[in-house]
């Protein structure tokens, strides 16, 4: 949470997002080779250890006194939190209509999914700070979103999903406990002695978080073409799962800007809450999904990584009109429309 918006760096205008590359080509890898035997009892042990790994580090990294000084700006962040987990899934419930016209019963499932993962942190922030929004409110409200992932989404799926994501059955229950809140909760604790370690090898850390999703993904498509994946999900399918996440992500974009600007937050506020309000989490939701629907993972995850791509190529546009519309306005006023983001940056104790 501490680095200065001018060390994010966010690609430009790209057809595609490098790490998606990677995800593609981990996907084509699980097609063509996909562990079996004993190769894929190895795989999933692996794939376990790296979930709990990747939430040790999520609640090492989550510096406590800064997410308790972002809550001086409480109305942004409760407007966040409505969007990603009371907004997004009512839209994800009403889609239950396009069953089976639309959308196959799975894919449905991880398309609700996707509705009750967090917000992203990273692309929040770059989006918002492209924009000239409230850079600051960005990094909390990410924070925040996360922090309150980490419970609500495996809750929020066992009651909504239901038998598909395990439902409230005590194997699921332990699981989570055991992958997600176990190691995050010991992440916290340890924070005092291994934070300045993380924060040394921040750069080979990343590393092992992006190879850790990978590892998640390749286990998941694997179990799913050994299953017949690509046999139940039709190019027409995924074509109507594409134009649905389409509408899903236009409405998002437009609710959490112009609901914001009901609430008479200012524009800088609006941004942020527009960015972080209107993303999900690819990084929090593909483990998540591994320890909620086990063999099943591999449908669940679709829609999200999808979603993913989608919300990094139409945000890089908007930020970047965001951003012109900023300047414009500088130009005829005589003054920046920063609001209270020029006020945090001043104030902000992490230098932000």
């Amino acid at each position: 949470m501490s680095r200065r918006p001018s060390q994010i760096r966010m690609p430009s205008w790209l057809p595609l997002d490098p790490y998606i590359l990677l995800l593609i080509g981990t996907v084509v890898l699980a097609t063509l080779l996909p562990a079996s035997g004993q190769a894929a009892q190895a795989v999933g042990g692996a794939s376990t250890g790296a979930v709990a790994l990747l939430f040790f580090l999520y609640g090492a990294r989550l510096s406590t006194r800064e997410a308790l000084d972002g809550l001086r700006h409480w109305r942004l962040h409760l407007t966040v939190l409505v969007c990603t987990f009371a907004l997004f899934p009512l839209l994800g419930l009403a889609a239950r209509g396009l069953v089976p016209y639309v959308l196959t019963p799975e894919l449905y499932g991880g398309l609700l999914f996707l509705c009750l993962v967090p917000s992203t942190i990273q692309s929040s922030i770059a989006f918002t700070s492209i924009a000239r929004g409230n850079v600051p409110a960005a990094i909390c409200a990410g924070s925040f979103s996360s922090l309150v992932g980490i419970v609500a989404t495996p809750l929020l799926a066992a009651l909504l999903i239901g038998g598909a994501a395990g439902g409230f059955s005590a194997d699921s229950v332990l699981k989570i406990v055991l992958q997600l809140l176990a190691p995050f909760v010991a992440g916290q604790l340890l924070r005092r002695w291994v934070g300045g370690f993380l924060l040394r090898h921040k750069k080979a850390l990343g590393y092992v978080d992006r190879g850790s999703i990978l590892l998640v993904v390749y286990t998941a498509f694997g179990h799913g073409v050994t299953e017949g994946i690509w046999q139940r999900v039709s190019p027409g399918r995924l074509g109507a799962l594409l134009g649905v996440e389409v509408v899903l992500l236009a409405t998002m974009l437009a609710v959490s800007w112009y609901g914001a600007r009901r609430l008479g937050f200012d524009r800088a506020d609006r941004i942020a809450i527009q960015f972080a309000g209107s993303k999900k989490s690819l990084a929090a939701g593909l483990p998540m999904a591994s320890v909620l629907f086990g063999a099943e993972a591999s449908l669940a995850v679709l829609p999200l990584m999808l979603f993913h791509q989608m919300q990094l190529m139409v945000c890089a546009v908007l930020a970047k009109r965001r951003s012109r519309d900023g300047e414009q306005r500088t130009r005829e006023t005589g003054r920046s429309d920063s609001g209270t983001g020029a006020a945090w940056r001043r104030s902000s104790p992490t230098g932000v």
